[in-house]
């Protein structure tokens, strides 16, 4: 039984700088509670490989997470969402943390397009053929037409940093052209890394088109989450403690890391899993 701490740890996991532009919001929305990033850098990107390897990868970084005292954990990575989530929750939680939890952003997204009939979705390989967005997506809005698009190039372009606007909008405008074509009047941004985008993908997509900022939304769901269970609430009454961890070059995430998230990222350590 994990024995309850003085404030509650929450695990934000990505295989890259991704999970930063979800953990931005939860630094502006929640604050209090403390909070260890952990990104897989040296196997970044997780989107390219077979749901077997994921799955792997992302149970160690949970097993990681756990160890350094998280109570919950958040995969802020859309892949591993798709392709461990369950599976994590299902078999791992009970067997050794069952008083722990672990929560996706498929389902948060998912929720949001109740109201909307014409229904876009951008990701990686993984998370577009897995299908798990559609599945969702048809259990509260079944008359939605959806139509997703796999853009494989984006999470290392954002990873490497420093690409030029106008390969970045040559790249976009190729991705987005068939969506675009179909007149989608929501689109959803299916890869945390994509937020960096943001700007980009809504002036090539149009007016007509509806993109909401995925962190913003994963970020509301967690506070009313943690409203909701009072098991994970904490004594801070102000800012708790950051830690960031990488399994490859800590300068080069940080470099990147601080202009997403928008702040000093002064703990940072390299780590194996």
């Amino acid at each position: 039984m994990l024995k309850k701490q003085a404030n509650t740890i929450i695990g934000v996991f990505d295989s890259g700088l991704g999970g930063l532009s979800v953990m931005k919001h939860f630094l502006q929305k929640l604050p209090q509670y403390d909070y260890i990033y952990l990104g897989d850098t040296a196997r970044v990107p997780y989107g390219n490989h077979s749901q077997d390897r994921i799955y792997q990868y992302t149970l160690e970084a949970v097993e990681f997470l756990f160890a350094q005292g998280c109570q919950l954990i958040i995969l802020a990575c859309n892949t591993a969402s798709s392709q461990a989530l369950r599976k994590l929750q299902s078999e791992l939680l009970p067997k050794k943390y069952p008083d722990r939890r672990i929560l996706g952003v498929i389902v948060p997204l998912a929720e949001e397009v109740t109201h909307f009939k014409n229904i876009g979705i951008i990701g990686t390989r993984a998370t577009i053929n897995s299908q798990a967005y559609e599945q969702e997506i048809r259990k509260i809005n079944p008359e939605a037409i959806i139509n997703s698009q796999s853009t494989p190039l984006l999470v290392p372009l954002i990873e490497e940093g420093g690409v030029s606007e106008d390969i970045i909008h040559k790249i976009l405008k190729k991705y987005l052209r068939p969506l675009k074509s179909k007149r989608i009047d929501y689109l959803i941004l299916a890869c945390t890394h994509y937020p960096f985008l943001l700007k980009n993908i809504r002036r090539l997509i149009g007016k007509q088109c509806v993109v909401p900022d995925p962190g913003e939304i994963v970020a509301n769901k967690l506070k009313d989450y943690l409203e909701r269970h009072l098991e994970f609430s904490t004594k801070n009454k102000k800012t708790g403690s950051r830690q960031f961890f990488v399994t490859d070059n800590p300068a080069s995430f940080i470099a990147n890391g601080e202009k997403f998230l928008g702040q000093k990222m002064d703990n940072c350590q390299n780590i194996k899993l």
